[in-house]
């Protein structure tokens, strides 16, 4: 059975954890305030997620209206921020080298462009039927739990930032169990938000566009992903639609598998440490940054797909400056 897992903050200002297998409302779990508990607690008692919220549930919750006075949270995250990664991997989707090869042609003074050579591997390798390692992704870091942005929330750039931009697609939500084993919670629609123009800059420059904040959720998907995931991404400025494309995800729409993935991310040990929380982005096709579009501060990034039931909108804004200049001590 799956189920959409929300973690909020009540009208009284406590945390909890609210789940809804949609067949009826939203429904508390007692006595357990976050997802990273609930999973702890059914790791410990051999049970599945799902199984660990339905043998607590609770009163009704009202998501909408929480949504609306922006008390949803993320739908993970850790009691120690440094232990919750933010990573992901591009290139990932059949028709996302379009957009990146544009970026880097220039670069490339007309030749083949690295990460042209990238997507066609993952093409011809990125689903091995055999269960051994497929082709290797393009993979990078965003950040830790700091890094983190709640549904609703803005979306900063940092102040020396050229472009703030959207980029919607689902993450893989993870904990690391006791024995150092990966367990997939569940999965969230997300948008990791990253620096196109500094990336097209030059390629190199990938791993410094990244570093950004990101936003997941509202909620966590627990049992699998669809094969084929249709949403919709918009930009909305001052109450119009500014811009509107369909994207798609799930394996069906992937040059890789999930699977693939995840190999290529767990395959090394610091990524295996008990009790640490991973948020693994899988790519996307989609950017309105492709399609020549402008954004300024106050534009709304909204995100919605089936079967996820709620939306994921975030504002953007800019950060100000921060003191970076070293002193000695």
């Amino acid at each position: 059975m799956a189920l959409r897992l929300v973690q909020l903050r009540m009208a009284d200002g406590r945390r909890t954890l609210s789940a809804c297998d949609g067949q009826g409302a939203p429904f508390e779990v007692n006595g357990v305030p976050t997802s990273y508990e609930l999973a702890r607690l059914a790791l410990a008692d051999g049970v599945s997620l799902p199984d660990a919220a339905l043998a607590r549930k609770g009163v009704a919750v009202d998501l909408g209206q929480a949504l609306e006075e922006g008390r949803i949270l993320p739908p993970i995250d850790h009691p120690d921020p440094a232990h919750l990664y933010l990573t992901g991997t591009g290139l990932t989707h059949l028709g996302s080298a379009e957009g990146r090869d544009k970026m880097h042609k220039a670069a490339a003074d007309g030749a083949t462009t690295d990460s042209l050579r990238m997507f066609q591997m993952g093409v011809e390798g990125g689903k091995p039927a055999d269960g051994r390692p497929g082709a290797q992704p393009e993979w990078f870091y965003k950040g830790d739990g700091s890094c983190l942005v709640p549904p609703g929330a803005p979306l900063l750039s940092p102040d020396f930032a050229l472009d703030g931009g959207e980029e919607p697609e689902i993450a893989g939500i993870y904990l690391i169990d006791g024995d150092g084993v990966p367990r997939r919670l569940g999965f969230a629609l997300a948008n990791e938000f990253s620096d196109h123009v500094t990336e097209r800059g030059n390629y190199l420059w990938l791993a410094h566009s990244k570093l950004r904040q990101a936003a997941i959720g509202p909620e966590l998907l627990t049992g699998p992903l669809p094969d084929d995931v249709q949403g919709v991404s918009r930009i909305v400025r001052n109450g119009d639609t500014l811009w509107e494309k369909p994207f798609v995800t799930g394996e069906l729409n992937m040059a890789h598998s999930i699977a693939n993935l995840e190999y290529h991310h767990f395959k090394y040990g610091l990524f295996r440490r008990p009790g640490d929380i991973h948020v693994h982005f899988f790519g996307t096709a989609t950017l309105s940054f492709s399609d020549d579009v402008s954004l300024i501060d106050g534009d709304i990034f909204e995100i919605s797909a089936a079967p996820f039931s709620l939306p994921l909108r975030n504002p953007l804004g800019r950060a100000a400056p921060a003191q970076t200049s070293v002193l000695p001590l």
